[in-house]
C-alpha cells in the first residue's frame, strides 16, 4: 500500500494501491491492520500471507472470518455490503445449498450469498469525525429542514391537529395523508436469501 487518504464522502479513510501486475494505481476500503509500506500478495506466490485488504471468493475464506465490501453478484465485484466505517460481516457456514455461504451482517441479519461472489478481508477502518457545535445553520447546510409535530398542527393540517391544551392526537400515528407511519411491513417481497431477519428496535 502507498498511502491512506481522507475521502470527505466517506466514514472510513481509503488506501491508495499500486498493481504490479496492472502497472496502475487503484483505491480500496482502508481495512483496520493494513499500514503504508505493506505488501498484498497472491495465493500463488511464495511470500502469501493472510493481510487484511486481500480480496478473493467468499468460498475461499475461512470459518469465522471477519470480511466487507461484500459484492452481491458473481459477475460484478463491486461491494454492496459492510461498507462503512467499522463494519464487518462473519461467515457462519459455507456450502449452503452446495454453492452458498451463509453471513451475519452488523445489522443482526443472515443471509446467503453466492461463494463466487467478492469480499476483502478483515474490517473496514474507523474515522472518528470532529462533528463540532451544532446549531440550526450547520444543521440547515447538510439539508436538513425543520419539523414541526402533527399534534402541533391545526386540523386542517393534520389528523394530529387540534385539541384543547396539549394532546397526543388520540389516535395511532399517521401520515399527514392518514396512512399508518408505524406497525406496517415495508417489505412486501419476500428475499429467499434471507434467513434470519434484522434485529427489531
Amino acid at each position: 500500500m502507498v498511502r491512506s487518504e481522507y475521502d470527505p464522502n466517506r466514514s472510513a479513510f481509503i488506501g491508495l494501491v499500486y498493481n504490479y501486475a496492472n502497472k496502475r494505481f487503484d483505491y480500496i476500503l482502508l481495512p483496520q491492520g493494513l499500514s503504508n509500506g505493506d505488501h498484498l500478495f497472491n495465493p500463488a506466490e511464495p511470500m502469501f500471507k493472510l493481510k487484511p485488504g486481500y480480496r478473493t471468493n467468499l468460498e475461499n475464506f475461512a470459518l469465522g472470518s471477519f470480511v466487507h465490501n461484500i459484492s452481491l453478484n458473481t459477475t460484478d465485484s463491486k461491494g454492496v455490503f459492510c461498507r462503512s466505517n467499522g463494519n464487518y460481516a462473519k461467515i457462519l457456514q459455507k456450502k449452503v445449498k452446495k454453492h452458498y455461504v451463509r453471513l451475519k451482517l452488523p445489522s443482526g441479519e443472515e443471509r446467503l450469498i453466492h461463494g463466487k461472489c467478492k469480499a476483502s478481508f478483515g474490517v473496514v477502518s474507523s474515522l472518528v469525525k470532529q462533528i463540532g457545535t451544532k446549531n440550526a445553520g450547520r444543521s440547515r447546510r447538510l439539508g436538513k429542514r425543520p419539523t414541526v409535530r402533527g399534534v402541533a398542527m391545526n386540523p386542517v393540517d393534520h389528523p394530529h391537529g387540534g385539541g384543547e391544551g396539549k394532546t397526543s392526537g388520540g389516535r395511532f400515528s399517521v401520515s399527514p395523508w392518514g396512512k399508518l407511519a408505524i406497525g406496517k411491513p415495508t417489505r412486501f417481497k419476500k428475499d429467499s436469501m434471507i434467513i434470519k431477519t434484522r434485529r427489531q428496535v
